[in-house]
């Protein structure tokens, strides 16, 4: 027994069909498909995310969003050509079982849970902070301790309680928080703090994700239509506003400032994983997944910059640490009218994200407990709804009680290492069918461009460049994962030359392994501490009741 054994495409798609998972409704189009994927990729990212990244970036931070599309494109080819060979439910996990094995098909499906669960803790609370920023606009104040969480109120007391006397200096927000915190309940010696916004609105999503893929693909698309129209009425009008002195500087605090946004931006974008997880619900899944994936990734990069490139003009990117960005700028100009529409819109227009997300979740689980590494309840599916109810249901607790206690940053901070990993298997996985000449039974195909030569001397130049420049020791010491970076690309420049490597895959796996470099510590050690409570699920119970386990066992 192996922990690197593998399906085979043909195992993989009649897993599918089989047991309770084959009476899923297959009602999904390419519209639909390319709808999902906007919901997902421009959710909390656009109307509160983009806020932080700038601040930190400032204008330049719109060519850091042309940057990660470019390793997103890269990426969603290789998912696009993995859609269409084997069209699972499983997205990155079902295509690790097949490239890599059963050990890490695991661990991405693993790392896949966590990365779902956090993006939507992020859109929950985003999705809090315009729902009482639109109350407040009708004039009805919400309890602010109803709506933040315990660390950030009582962070923000402590700073107001050591400025004092010149406490009111500090910006409002901080002093909302201290306010709420000040003002909350006690019970004992706690202050009863949670944000009761997020959790209610993700029990809603839940709710409508377990009634039905039908009734959840009405409300996407409805939805959706909504977010464009006010993201195209915010570039049109906030244009006209633009002062292109606030452009100067482009880059106001580097290179390192802008890449200092690489978690948030990145979070932007990993919705389109969320399309592969309907695979099984798509009436024509190896022709209308491939072209979901680029469509939506190449409209909403358009959107990231446009909105970008508009806020840093309108104000100057030091103001724009908020969690309400584009509803912020509008205040600041005086635009209330604007404002209040944006905020009323970015309530209803966040929704879809979080349908996207609450969506793609279930089916993670649904599809790794079909295949034995999880506890069969987790593949139930419902009579009526035809959904993975258990599924659902674990999905929106594990998505809704955080959410009510724990701030934004720290999820934002998450959910990163996990996708990059994700990723990088993912194109990896098809040097692989290519290898194997799997690739020849994919309705899609990643283009084909010879990397034989072009890695190993892209490789030799931007080393070179870098041994030359003597920075190559102090970014090592600064980032150490830089090193396994250079490696990679060094050994990836071998196997190219030696079996003459398709292009588009490598770059792939070097934007993503790039990218990596630049989250923080709190981000791998969280990371690592997932992996390792799932190792020990996956040892302690899937490796022995994998199903390819048991035919392993079965007398041939």
């Amino acid at each position: 027994m192996s922990i690197f054994r593998k399906k085979t495409v043909t195992q993989a798609i009649g897993d599918a069909g089989s047991g309770d998972s084959s009476h899923l409704m297959k009602v999904l189009g390419v519209r639909d498909l390319t709808s999902l994927g906007i919901a997902a990729i421009i959710g909390a990212g656009i109307f509160s995310t983009i806020g932080r990244a700038s601040f930190n970036g400032g204008p330049a931070v719109s060519m850091l969003f042309v940057f990660t599309a470019i390793a997103c494109v890269f990426t969603a080819l290789s998912y696009a050509q993995f859609a269409s060979t084997v069209p699972v439910s499983g997205s990155a996990y079902t295509y690790a079982y097949v490239s890599f094995g059963e050990i890490f098909a695991w661990i991405i499906g693993w790392a896949l849970i966590l990365e779902y669960a956090v993006s939507n803790m992020v859109v929950a609370i985003s999705w809090s902070e315009y729902f009482t920023s639109m109350l407040s606009g009708f004039g009805i104040n919400f309890p602010g301790w109803l709506a933040t969480d315990y660390g950030s109120a009582h962070r923000a007391y402590e700073e107001v309680q050591a400025a004092r006397p010149a406490a009111t200096a500090l910006p409002a927000n901080v002093l909302a928080l201290a306010t709420a915190y000040d003002q909350a309940p006690s019970l004992g010696s706690l202050k009863l703090i949670m944000d009761l916004p997020a959790g209610l609105i993700t029990v809603l999503i839940t709710a409508l994700v377990y009634i039905g893929i039908k009734e959840s693909r009405n409300a996407s698309n409805l939805l959706v239509l909504l977010k464009l129209c006010v993201i195209g009425l915010v570039i049109g009008v906030g244009v006209f506003y633009v002062k292109p002195a606030n452009w100067s500087p482009f880059a106001p605090n580097g290179v390192k400032g802008v890449l200092s946004g690489v978690a948030s931006v990145f979070f932007a974008f990993i919705g389109f994983d969320s399309i592969s997880t309907t695979a099984e619900e798509c009436r024509n899944p190896q022709r209308d997944l491939p072209r979901a994936m680029i469509y939506c990734l190449v409209i909403c990069t358009i959107l990231y910059v446009l909105i970008t490139l508009v806020l840093t003009g309108m104000v100057n990117f030091k103001e724009l640490g908020v969690d309400d960005p584009l509803a912020y700028v509008f205040q600041k100009l005086n635009l209330n009218f604007m404002a209040g529409i944006i905020s009323v819109s970015a309530v209803v227009a966040i929704t879809s994200a979080l349908l996207a997300y609450q969506l793609g979740q279930p089916r993670i689980w649904m599809t790794m407990s079909r295949d034995g590494l999880l506890w069969p309840k987790f593949s139930e599916i419902h009579p009526k709804f035809r959904t993975p109810s258990f599924a659902t249901i674990i999905t929106g607790v594990l998505v809704a009680v955080p959410s009510l206690f724990l701030d934004m940053q720290f999820f934002i901070d998450l959910t990163s290492v996990g996708t990059f990993f994700a990723f990088i298997l993912v194109c990896g996985g098809i040097l692989y069918l290519d290898a194997k000449g799997i690739s020849a039974q994919s309705k899609f195909r990643v283009p084909y461009v010879n990397g034989k030569y072009l890695i190993g001397l892209g490789f030799l130049l931007l080393f070179g460049y870098v041994l030359y420049s003597g920075g190559l020791m102090s970014s090592i010491a600064e980032k150490p994962l830089i090193a396994v970076f250079w490696l990679t690309w060094a050994v990836l420049s071998v196997l190219a030359f030696q079996k003459n490597f398709s292009l588009l895959p490598v770059l792939g796996i070097l934007t993503n392994l790039y990218l990596m470099t630049e989250l923080g510590v709190t981000n791998w050690a969280i990371f690592i501490v997932w992996l390792v409570i799932g190792l020990v699920i996956y040892f302690s119970y899937g490796f022995r009741k994998s199903k390819l386990a048991k035919k392993e066992l079965m007398p041939s």
